[in-house]
């Protein structure tokens, strides 16, 4: 076991930018395989049928690389300067959620990791040759769990990680190596009594405390979820284009949020004029998200939820934007904007914004 590498392998990962480090081992989630089966055959997977697809990979990381001895887990904060909750009121702008303001995350992790990764080859120990694999949330690698494991923080009610030191602004990554690491000793639940994230959820998409169904996350549903949205969804999206951070941005232990060091994390977008972003055609959307995350959502999907925005912004000079997209070419599209029409109708009572967006 390689212990006096780890302490050189932590102050290595906060110079490479990393807001904190932990380490634990590839069997450390054994209940994690069931959490995963039983969040499947519910159904609150919704449209991600990745989820299913590779369950024995997601739950088991040791199936998912046998020969890892370890597992590095990284946090990356991302934290806003300012609450991004009040950008809610102004129903005629787009609300896109703090990760995806800047650069896309997976690329600058990713980019990190390989770099640490590369000095940690580069250290071990000569009679034990080192390999790696690094992972940013686009692998079949429940990030959460092992980040838990680890002592990195823990899953809180809203079933995002915590930290103590760090709040919940932060990105995570993982890098699995062949080398033995000393693991640290795992985090524990710290959330109390506290019920903050669970009663500020405007879909209620938590049947309980550590639970989510992703079928009502208004994260999911702008993101995630292809074709048109359940009407009385809809409704309770708000302004809310591109994720949601509702439950994080409540959250008590903020108060301990350290500032993101990545420049590439800097808000780029803000919260731009629904008419605007209405108008974005394939490749106004393609220019105006290159390097984004926001891009990964494709214009179909995301002027979808532009529309259902304008639908619930309860501003009757926004009609004639959507009358302008009921002949799109994208069905779901088209409907979205029928629908917001219809919101927006004539007599201005029936353009009422639901009172818990």
């Amino acid at each position: 076991m390689t212990n006096d590498l780890k302490p050189r392998l932590h102050a290595r990962a906060l110079e490479e930018g990393f807001s904190a480090m932990r380490v634990t081992t590839p069997d450390a989630i054994p209940q994690a395989a069931e959490r995963l089966a039983e969040f499947v055959a519910e159904g609150r997977h919704g449209q991600m049928g990745w989820m299913a697809e590779r369950m024995g990979w997601r739950g088991d990381p040791v199936a998912l690389w046998p020969q890892a001895r370890s597992v590095i887990m990284l946090a990356e904060s991302y934290a806003p300067d300012e609450n991004p909750l009040p950008l809610l009121q102004q129903r005629e702008r787009g609300v896109i959620s703090v990760y995806a303001q800047g650069k896309d995350y997976h690329d600058l992790v990713k980019r990190r990791l390989k770099r640490l990764g590369r000095w940690l080859m580069d250290q071990a120990p000569k009679d034990a040759p080192c390999e790696i694999k690094v992972f940013v949330d686009t692998a079949p690698v429940m990030e959460k769990p092992l980040a838990q494991a680890a002592g990195l923080g823990w899953q809180g009610k809203h079933t995002n990680l915590l930290s103590r030191d760090l709040g919940n602004w932060f990105f995570l990554g993982a890098i699995f190596t062949t080398l033995e690491l000393p693991p640290d000793a795992p985090e524990v639940s710290h959330c109390g009594s506290c019920t903050a994230c669970l009663d500020i959820c405007p879909t209620r998409a938590f049947p309980a405390p550590y639970q989510l169904d992703a079928r009502r996350c208004i994260s999911y549903l702008t993101i995630e979820h292809a074709g048109p949205v359940d009407e009385g969804l809809r409704v309770l999206m708000g302004n809310r284009i591109c994720g949601c951070d509702d439950c994080l941005a409540v959250c008590p232990w903020n108060k301990f949020a350290v500032a993101a060091r990545e420049i590439g994390y800097a808000p780029r977008h803000g919260a731009p004029p629904l008419a605007e972003l209405a108008a974005l055609d394939e490749a106004g959307f393609r220019a105006r998200f290159a390097g984004s995350p926001i891009k990964r959502i494709g214009r179909g999907r995301f002027v979808r939820n532009v529309l259902y925005a304008i639908g619930n912004s309860g501003d009757a000079a926004l009609r004639g934007v959507a009358l302008g997209l009921c002949g799109d070419g994208d069905a779901t599209v088209a409907d979205a904007a029928r629908w917001a029409a219809a919101r927006l109708g004539p007599d201005l009572n029936q353009a009422q914004p639901c009172e818990s967006c």
